[in-house]
């Protein structure tokens, strides 16, 4: 039994809320359960020094907790004038998923920030960052698209989602929260296209190795999760 009470198949409620933030180009507050995640996008009209010249853009993350995100206060990455290599980590896998989906020749020589700011702590943020910063990353699309910029169905190839997967108790389970994540026998985050691409799959044993069916069991609730993401995000935009 999971501490929850779902099924072993069973995602946490999942909710979109778009335009959450007045001064974005496109904003997306995402919840997976209790995990809470604010994404932005902003548009610039630069690329990076290595793109100037090229004809492409470029898509790329930021990634941060606030400090009361979790049951105890974090000290702000700010105040100790560097970033952990979490947050790193994080952020990078963000800007790769995005960028997967994304046409950078399409988006022209200009730069598309993507800024996940966690406000609630439950386990699963940066698959939840990920899931809520295509919504966003599409919003600041359709804006461009408003005044004639862009084609939106030129730049935004596909939709990308994520969903964490693992061993509790066990038994392989999607969509850990904390008490799941913080003592699970294996952990593993999937990063997924519409069209069932893996962008990104990230695997780790807490102690006792997995095998390759367990990792083939976790895959196949990876892919069915991501699929009801999909349908989700497609709802969402469509509203």
């Amino acid at each position: 039994m999971r501490p929850s009470g779902r099924k072993t198949d069973q995602m946490r409620k999942v909710s979109f809320e778009r335009n959450f933030s007045k001064h974005a180009e496109g904003s997306c507050l995402v919840k997976f359960g209790d995990t809470h995640v604010l994404c932005t996008a902003s548009l610039e009209d630069r690329t990076p020094p290595w793109l100037r010249n090229t004809g492409k853009g470029w898509v790329t993350a930021e990634y941060g907790m606030l400090p009361r995100a979790t049951g105890e206060r974090m000290k702000r990455e700010a105040s100790s004038g560097k970033q952990s290599g979490r947050t790193q980590e994080i952020q990078r896998l963000i800007g790769r998923s995005l960028r997967a989906v994304v046409d950078l020749e399409a988006l022209g020589e200009r730069q598309i920030s993507i800024d996940c700011d966690v406000i609630q702590a439950d386990g699963g943020t940066r698959t939840a960052a990920i899931t809520g910063a295509w919504v966003a990353l599409h919003d600041c699309l359709k804006w461009m698209e408003g005044r004639n910029m862009i084609k939106v169905d030129r730049v935004l190839k596909d939709h990308v989602a994520a969903v964490s997967c693992g061993i509790f108790a066990a038994q392989s389970v999607i969509d850990l929260d904390y008490l799941e994540d913080s003592s699970a026998e294996t952990d593993a985050n999937f990063v997924i296209t519409g069209a069932g691409g893996i962008v990104e799959i990230q695997g780790t044993a807490e102690g006792k190795p997995f095998s390759q069916d367990e990792f083939l069991t976790l895959l196949g609730l990876a892919q069915t999760g991501i699929s009801e993401l999909v349908a989700l995000q497609k709802q969402v935009i469509a509203g």
